[in-house]
């Protein structure tokens, strides 16, 4: 069912949205200061083209001083759009039984779009 799920989702905006991604990663990576967080979004990218069937976990430093800074500079300047954004097409998928699915990834990204440091999609 994960299958059907991450196809539907790939031909209804979840390519777009991973290729999105990951071009904004490239474009931060241009600059020293905003590799770590072009990684993280490239990484975000990745895992948003196939959600279904995948939960978030944490890494062995998710609690680490490093990545509690990481994050919040993170939902300081990128975060907060990127969260809204899935937010926003969660609440709209929601409003349809057929949705409901969709919107559930869409909310699930939406915590990993907060918190990219030390948490995956696996």
């Amino acid at each position: 069912m994960s299958l059907l799920g991450n196809i539907i989702w790939l031909i209804f905006g979840g390519f777009l949205s991973g290729v999105g991604y990951i071009l904004g990663g490239i474009s931060t990576c241009l600059t020293i200061i905003g590799i770590p967080f072009g990684i993280a979004t490239i990484e975000i990218g990745i895992a948003s083209f196939t959600p279904f069937g995948r939960t978030i976990k944490k890494g062995p430093n998710a609690d680490s001083t490093l990545v509690l800074i990481l994050n919040l500079v993170w939902i300081v300047i990128f975060g907060w759009a990127i969260a809204l954004n899935h937010l926003l097409w969660g609440v709209l998928l929601a409003i349809t039984i057929i949705g409901l699915p969709f919107a559930k990834q869409h909310f699930k990204l939406m915590t990993l779009a907060l918190f990219p440091f030390g948490r995956s999609l696996e």
